[in-house]
C-alpha cells in the first residue's frame, strides 16, 4: 500500500467516524491516486485532480461532483503534506439548483390520504394511506420508512426505531409517536395481516403481493395521486420527500407562533430528523416564505420600526 493509499484509508475512516458513509468516495478516489502516480507526482495537484475529474465520459455536473470529492481528500492531505494543492471551486459550470419544496397543507395531506385509500388493490390502498401518513407526521425519509420491520414498530411503547443501516449517515434514532399515529398504525397492521396472512417480507409496510416496498413504487403512487388531485402541474411537482420538508416547516412555524426560540428547539428537531448537524435543519428556515415572514414579524415586534 502506497503512502497516498494509506492516507485515503485514514481519511475515509476519519469521516466515517463522523457519520458519513462515503461509498461514492471510496469507489472513485483510488482512481485519483492512480492518476497522481501516472503523472509522476508525489501528491495531489490541481491540474491532476481536474484531469482526473474529466477523465470519464460525463457532463460538467458529474465532473464537478468528482472534483468535490477530490477537494475534500486534498484538504485533508494538505494537513499532512503542505505541497498538496486543493483544487479550486467553480472549475466546472453547473446548473443544478435544489428543488423548490412543495409545502403540504393539512388539507392537502388529508386529501392525499383519502385518495390513497381508494387505490387498488386493497393492500396497496391500506399501505400507501398509512405510509404517507407516517411520512407526514414523523418527517422520516422514504428509504427509512420502506425499510422498517415489524420489530422496528413498537405500538405498545409508541416508538419507531430507525436502524443505522437504513438511515442516512447511519444515524440510528428513536421516533416517539402521537397516540393518533399509534392508533392508525395499529389499524393498518390488523388490516395488512387480514389481507396478507403470509407475507414474503418482514417489513412493516407491504407491497400488494406481500413483498417489501421500494421507494420507486412510493414515488409512482405519489405522482399518480397528486396528478389525480390536481396538485401537480408543469411547474408544481409535489414529491414524497416534501412531506418530510413540510413536517420540519410545520414544527418550526408552530415554534415561531408560540413565541419560542427556534435556536433552542433546533437541536431536538435536527436529532429527530436524523440530520448530521443543526445547520442541515436550518436550511428549512430559509426555504419557506411563511417562516421568513414570521421571523421578520418577531424582529419587528421586538425592535419596532426603524426609520
Amino acid at each position: 500500500m502506497s503512502d497516498l493509499e494509506q492516507h485515503l484509508h485514514d481519511y475515509l475512516a476519519l469521516r466515517r467516524a463522523l457519520g458519513y458513509k462515503l461509498e461514492h468516495h471510496e469507489r472513485i478516489l483510488p482512481g485519483l491516486i492512480a492518476q497522481v502516480h501516472a503523472a509522476g507526482k508525489g501528491t495531489i495537484t490541481s491540474q491532476v485532480a481536474i484531469d482526473w475529474a474529466m477523465a470519464t465520459r460525463s457532463i460538467p455536473r458529474a465532473w464537478a461532483d468528482r472534483l468535490t470529492c477530490a477537494r475534500g481528500f486534498a484538504a485533508y492531505l494538505q494537513t499532512i503534506d503542505p505541497a498538496t494543492e486543493i483544487p479550486p471551486q467553480g472549475v466546472f459550470a453547473t446548473r443544478y439548483q435544489r428543488p423548490v419544496p412543495y409545502i403540504w397543507s393539512q388539507l392537502d395531506i388529508r386529501r392525499l390520504l383519502e385518495a390513497a385509500g381508494e387505490l387498488e388493490p386493497a393492500l396497496k390502498a391500506a399501505t400507501m394511506r398509512a405510509l404517507f401518513g407516517v411520512l407526514a407526521v414523523t418527517g422520516m425519509r422514504v428509504g427509512e420508512v420502506v425499510a422498517i420491520t415489524r420489530d422496528d414498530v413498537d405500538l405498545r411503547a409508541g416508538v419507531i426505531t430507525v436502524r443505522a443501516q437504513f438511515a442516512k449517515h447511519e444515524r440510528a434514532r428513536l421516533l416517539p409517536l402521537h397516540q393518533t399515529t399509534i392508533h392508525a398504525l395499529g389499524d393498518y397492521a390488523r388490516r395488512r395481516d387480514r389481507l396478507c396472512a403470509h407475507p414474503a417480507a418482514g417489513t412493516f409496510f407491504l407491497a400488494p403481493h406481500g413483498n417489501a416496498l421500494d421507494r420507486h413504487a412510493v414515488s409512482r403512487a405519489m405522482r399518480k395521486l397528486t396528478t389525480q388531485l390536481g396538485l401537480r402541474s408543469d411547474t408544481v411537482r409535489p414529491r414524497t420527500h416534501d412531506l418530510r420538508h413540510s413536517f420540519a416547516v410545520r414544527t418550526l412555524v408552530d415554534c415561531q407562533q408560540a413565541g419560542e426560540r427556534v435556536d433552542e428547539r433546533i437541536a431536538a428537531l435536527s436529532t429527530y430528523l436524523g440530520h448530521v448537524a443543526p445547520s442541515d435543519t436550518y436550511w428549512y428556515l430559509t426555504a419557506t416564505p411563511e417562516l421568513m415572514g414570521l421571523a421578520a414579524q418577531r424582529l419587528q415586534d421586538r425592535f419596532g420600526a426603524r426609520s
